[in-house]
């Protein structure tokens, strides 16, 4: 395993780590333990998650799981901001909200602290100061050692990063936003803005909800026992699915196989080229996914080969998911 800085910080996570937006209960606990053993057996030492996800029960599995493991050797990811409840005061980024949902995350998890605690949207209703301030006395308290966003636009980093400043409060060091070969909004602004402000990228969906992973074709049916067949997980993924996308991801994959190596390992070692980005997150639901994917690691992307990959991306330049 490879390590980077997360932003200008001195913490250091795994280039590859592990998500748990779908692991819950029953036999999907029993896969998510079986992934995070694995995943923490191959050093990996980020581990992101949020208290939405599957309603806390995410949180819980993965508190479990790790109790088994000295605290110090990995690092603990989740995040606030949507409704936890039908109150009026069970969502967004008030300190309210902030305090009530760190307290809570941090019983579903059973620890003390919260290495990095992430916004995980923007929230306008909020004056941005009471958030800031909130989680910097999270800071102050110990509960949380970094705080970070998620999804934010370049101007509001901006915003964020000048006000922290200006109260003399602890800087915000990493943005969780969506990257991947197919969705590059980021390259634009927001990469050059956290570069220069100092905040890593920890990004999600590196592998486009398995798009990249070359199972879905054009003018093929759906395989049965994939995200897109699942009711759940199926409106992240149905944009993906036109066949232009597709057939740009057929040719992508031929690229990998010239290589020697599978498309969704090239897909994160692409992910991974941008020095601002610190870790890709990836979601799995069986250990041989992550034993394959952090062959990524290994892969060298020569220029000539991010030209011809540049080639096939630019046909589908423009496209945006309905995320």
């Amino acid at each position: 395993m490879k390590y980077r800085r997360l932003g200008t910080s001195g913490l250091k996570v795994s280039e590859i780590g592990l998500g748990s937006w779908f692991y819950g209960t029953g036999s999907e606990s029993q896969s998510a333990v079986e992934c995070i053993r694995k995943a923490y057996e191959l050093g990996i030492n980020f581990f992101d998650n949020a208290n939405l996800y599957k309603g806390g029960a995410a949180e819980v599995v993965l508190g479990q799981t790790l109790k088994d493991f000295p605290r110090a050797s990995y690092v603990l990811a989740t995040k606030v901001y949507f409704p936890m409840g039908s109150g009026p005061n069970d969502r967004g980024l008030s300190r309210k909200h902030i305090i009530e949902q760190c307290e809570a995350s941090l019983q579903r998890l059973n620890v003390d602290y919260i290495d990095l605690y992430q916004c995980h949207k923007y929230d306008s209703e909020t004056p941005l100061e009471e958030t800031l301030r909130a989680m910097d006395d999270l800071i102050s308290q110990g509960k949380v050692l970094y705080a970070g966003v998620s999804e934010w636009s370049a101007a509001q980093i901006i915003d964020a990063v000048h006000l922290a400043k200006q109260l003399n409060l602890r800087p915000l060091i990493s943005n969780q936003p969506i990257y991947n070969m197919l969705v590059r909004y980021i390259e634009k602004e927001v990469l050059p803005v956290c570069e220069r402000q100092g905040l890593g990228q920890v990004v999600f969906s590196p592998l486009a909800q398995g798009i990249l992973t070359g199972k879905y074709r054009a003018g093929q049916v759906i395989p049965a026992d994939s995200r897109a067949a699942n009711d759940s997980t199926n409106k992240f993924i149905a944009s993906y699915l036109k066949d232009g996308v597709l057939y740009c991801v057929e040719r992508l994959e031929k690229v990998a196989q010239g290589m020697g190596v599978q498309l969704p390992e090239m897909a994160l070692a692409w992910v991974l080229r941008q020095p601002g980005v610190s870790s890709a997150i990836i979601g799995a639901s069986r250990p041989s996914q992550i034993e394959n994917n952090v062959k990524a690691l290994e892969i060298e992307l020569t220029p000539d080969l991010l030209r011809e990959i540049e080639d096939i991306l630019i046909e589908i330049d423009g496209f945006a998911p309905a995320w």
